[in-house]
């Protein structure tokens, strides 16, 4: 049985069987066709490849440049494989078997300088929509949202006088983050003067708004925000603020308890990340400024 039929028979047991969706058995047919293609170089296929030239192929990916999260999803496809060989006895072992993800790859998150992140709040002045992106990218790293907790909310979640929002984060659930005076005045302007016009007489529940008083959307943010990135003479991706604000704030003195809490994260040790980035640069500023670097 040549890799071909073996890759041909999964796909088939994916679409009638598990009854995945064409787009998914598409991008498992991708991920497999490399993976053999990357055996046959070393004269193995699927049906004999062993754990080594698994491993080998997780390197060449990173190597390359691929993602961690892009990484993981070819491991996942393999073990995938590897469990359809064993249902149908055309493999005895699984060189899968028991291989975790390899999460020491994962590279830290990219913060600004407090310098880059007022550079960037500082271009978002001209424009019919300047108000309203200020307020949003300002929320953004003032308190650590995620563009999708950004988006999503409404009026009801604003408390002005409390000087907090109510977010609700992945799982749906719910945090309370403080936001600051700042902030917070430039959010009642943007409500009195700029929502109003946005809605065109018409009603709807949610904070920030197009031009056509529709909600806006994730793809349009992250159009804003990597519009005022080039202005700023940055490169931005969706998190970078969100980044920024837990690292400023931790180079500030602040627990590590109190961040978790604030972004929404459930483990600790997806907020302990932080402190790796936080070590890198004072690493950075060591060998930078120390005659004895």
């Amino acid at each position: 049985m040549t890799d071909r039929e073996v890759i041909k028979g999964f796909l088939d047991y994916l679409l009638v069987e598990r009854r995945r969706s064409q787009n998914t058995v598409q991008s498992y047919q991708i991920d497999l066709n490399r993976f053999a293609e990357f055996l046959n170089k070393k004269g193995r296929d699927l049906k004999c490849f062993r754990r080594t030239e698994l491993m080998d192929f997780l390197t060449y990916l990173k190597n390359r440049g691929y993602s961690i999260s892009t990484v993981c999803r070819y491991l996942s496809t393999i073990r995938a494989v590897c469990r359809y060989m064993l249902l149908e006895r055309i493999r005895r072992d699984d060189p899968s078997e028991g291989l975790q993800n390899p999460k020491r790859w994962q590279t830290l998150p990219k913060a600004l300088s407090v310098d880059e992140v007022m550079k960037l709040l500082s271009v978002i002045s001209k424009g019919e929509f300047a108000l309203r992106d200020q307020v949003m990218l300002e929320l953004m790293y003032a308190s650590g949202l995620r563009v999708s907790e950004l988006v999503n909310l409404t009026v009801e979640d604003i408390s002005l006088e409390g000087g907090f929002l109510r977010v609700r984060g992945k799982g749906g659930r719910e945090r309370a983050v403080p936001v600051s005076e700042q902030t917070l005045l430039k959010l009642k302007r943007y409500l009195q003067e700029m929502r109003p016009k946005l809605l065109k007489g018409n009603e709807s529940p949610y904070l920030f708004l197009s031009n056509r008083g529709r909600p806006l959307t994730r793809q349009r943010l992250w159009q804003a925000i990597k519009h005022y990135g080039n202005l700023a003479g940055l490169q931005l991706h969706p998190h970078v603020l969100r980044h920024s604000f837990a690292t400023h704030l931790l180079e500030g003195g602040a627990d590590l308890r109190s961040i978790q809490r604030m972004l929404g994260h459930v483990d600790i040790t997806t907020t302990q990340v932080y402190t790796k980035v936080t070590s890198e640069r004072l690493k950075r500023v060591y060998k930078k400024y120390h005659p004895r670097a």
